[in-house]
């Protein structure tokens, strides 16, 4: 019985669970950053708070309520529309991390009125682990549709 439900739903757990990590491990990153308030440099890299208003790259600063609806569609499309994603590996990997970064991020923009960023490159605008796994998911993604 046990075998049977995880042949049928391995992938959606596989999903769930990854999904789950995702939020988990950003979360607890940006508490950490909200309670330890640190500053550190290593020379490229700063790791301090910065409170995130808007997007990357400061766009659409102060638009806390319009970014966060944004990112509950892109959700809610991601979960009406997992049937569709392929029940492979590398597609459900690459969707569960997409969808545990943006909601990592939505999580900071209800409950916090901003992103919490942390990660800042000298050359690059500050961001954050939710950031961070969305660009690769969504290269990962790229790079997987492309082959197919």
């Amino acid at each position: 019985m046990v075998n049977q439900f995880w042949q049928k739903h391995r992938y959606g757990v596989m999903f769930g669970v990854i999904v789950l990590l995702t939020i988990g491990l950003d979360q607890l990153l940006k508490y950490i950053i909200l309670i330890s308030n640190p500053s550190l440099n290593f020379n490229i890299l700063t790791i301090h708070l910065v409170q995130n208003t808007g997007a990357g790259f400061g766009v659409l600063k102060n638009q806390t309520l319009l970014l966060g609806i944004i990112s509950l569609c892109v959700v809610l499309a991601v979960l009406f529309n997992y049937k569709k994603i392929q029940k492979e590996y590398l597609p459900q990997v690459w969707w569960g991390i997409f969808l545990g970064g943006v909601v990592g991020n939505l999580i900071d923009r209800f409950f916090r009125g901003m992103v919490i960023d942390f990660i800042d490159f000298s050359f690059w605008p500050a961001f954050n682990a939710a950031d961070a796994v969305i660009t690769v998911s969504v290269i990962g993604l790229v790079i997987y549709y492309w082959k197919k």
